[in-house]
C-alpha cells in the first residue's frame, strides 16, 4: 500500500516491511533448517544407536567366532598331535611287523631247510634200507626162481621126452643124466631157423613151452606211436600185450625206463603182463640185460627190441631177439 500510495517516507516503510519479511523468511528458513537439523540429528542418533547395536552384535559374533576359532585351533592341534602319535605308532607297528616278518621268514626258511635236510636223510635212509631189502630179496629169490624155473623146464622136458619116446619112468644109467644135462646147457637159440623179419617169428616163439618174452617198452612204443604222451604209450602197449598174453598163455615182461615216472602205477592182481620200471640210476637197457642173465640156461627167452646194443648183449646170453616192428605188426598196431 505504501508503495502504491507512496506517502512521505514510503521507502522506509517498504524497506522495513521488506526487512521484516526477510527476517520472517529467514526465521522460517532457520526453523525449517533447525527442524531438518533436529531430524537429521535424531536420524543420525538412531543410525548411531543402530550402528552401535550392530557393532556390539558384530563384536559379540566376532568374539564368538574367535572363541570358536580358538576351540577349533585347539581341536586341530589336538588332532594333529593325535595324528602324529598315530603315524608314529603306525610306523613303529610297521617296523615291528617287518621285523617279526623277517624273523618268522628266517625261522620258516631254517625250518624248511631242516625239513628238507631231514627228508633227504630219510629218503636216503629209506633208499638204503630198500636197496638192502631188495638185494637181500634178489639174492634169495633169484637163485630160487632160477632153480624153480629150471626144475619146471626139466620136468616138463622130461615128461615130454618120455611121452614122445615112450621111455621108462626111471633112468637106470648115470650117463643118461649127463647127456640130458649137456643137451639142456647146449640148447639152441629159440626160433633159430627163422629169419629176423619172418612174420611168424613171434608166434613161433610164443608157442614154445615155458617161453619168456621180454619187451623193451619205449623202444616198441616210439617205433609204433611215438607221438602219444608217454603214459598213453605205456597204456596202449600194455593193453595189447594183455590180449596177447591171454591168447598164448606165455610169460611176458614189459620193461620201461623209470626216469620219467615219479611213482610207478599200482599193478592189478589180474594183470597177465609183468610191468617193470628201472630204478633211479639204472636204464631200461641195463634192467633188460639183468633180467636175461637172471634166467636159467636153456630156458626159451625172447627179447623184443630194435636197440642194437641190447640186441648184441642179449644174443651173447643166448636169447632170441625180435624187432619192435615185428611185434607191432603181430599186435595189429
Amino acid at each position: 500500500a505504501a508503495y502504491l500510495l507512496r506517502p512521505e517516507g514510503w521507502r522506509d516503510v517498504v524497506e522495513r516491511v521488506r526487512a521484516e519479511l526477510d527476517r520472517q523468511e529467514s526465521a522460517k528458513e532457520a526453523g525449517e533448517a533447525a527442524d531438518t537439523i533436529a531430524d537429521l540429528r535424531r536420524r543420525l542418533e538412531e543410525a548411531k544407536n543402530g550402528q552401535r547395536a550392530e557393532t556390539a552384535r558384530l563384536r559379540s559374533e566376532l568374539k564368538d567366532q574367535r572363541s570358536t576359532i580358538a576351540d577349533l585351533r585347539r581341536q586341530l592341534h589336538n588332532e594333529r598331535e593325535r595324528a602324529k602319535e598315530a603315524v608314529n605308532e603306525a610306523e613303529q607297528a610297521i617296523a615291528e611287523a617287518a621285523e617279526r616278518t623277517a624273523t618268522q621268514t628266517a625261522q620258516v626258511s631254517a625250518v624248511e631247510a631242516e625239513n628238507r635236510r631231514l627228508r633227504n636223510r630219510l629218503a636216503a635212509a629209506e633208499a638204503q634200507v630198500e636197496s638192502i631189502r631188495r638185494a637181500a630179496r634178489a639174492g634169495r629169490s633169484v637163485d630160487e626162481a632160477r632153480l624153480r624155473v629150471l626144475l619146471d623146464m626139466l620136468l616138463e622136458a622130461g615128461h615130454g621126452l618120455r611121452r614122445e619116446l615112450a621111455l621108462p619112468t626111471s633112468i637106470e644109467s648115470p650117463a643118461d643124466l649127463v647127456s640130458e644135462q649137456r643137451a639142456a646147457e647146449e640148447a639152441p637159440v629159440p626160433g633159430h631157423g627163422l629169419p629176423d623179419d619172418d612174420p611168424g617169428l613171434v608166434d613161433e616163439l610164443l608157442s614154445l613151452p615155458r617161453m619168456h618174452l621180454l619187451v623193451d617198452g619205449y623202444n616198441v612204443t616210439k617205433t609204433g606211436y611215438g607221438t602219444l604222451p608217454l603214459a598213453d604209450q605205456r597204456s596202449r602197449l600194455l593193453s595189447s600185450l594183455e590180449g596177447l598174453a591171454s591168447r598164448t598163455k606165455a610169460e611176458i615182461t614189459c620193461v620201461f625206463d623209470g626216469a620219467d615216472v615219479s611213482a610207478p602205477p599200482a599193478l592189478s592182481a589180474t594183470r597177465r603182463v609183468r610191468l617193470l620200471f628201472s630204478d633211479p640210476g639204472e636204464t631200461a637197457d641195463e634192467l633188460i640185460i639183468r633180467l636175461v642173465r637172471a634166467e636159467p640156461r636153456g630156458r626159451p627167452l625172447g627179447v623184443v627190441t630194435s636197440d642194437r646194443e641190447i640186441v648184441d648183449a642179449v644174443r651173447r646170453e643166448g636169447a632170441r631177439t625180435v624187432a619192435s616192428a615185428l611185434l607191432l605188426s603181430r599186435l595189429g598196431g
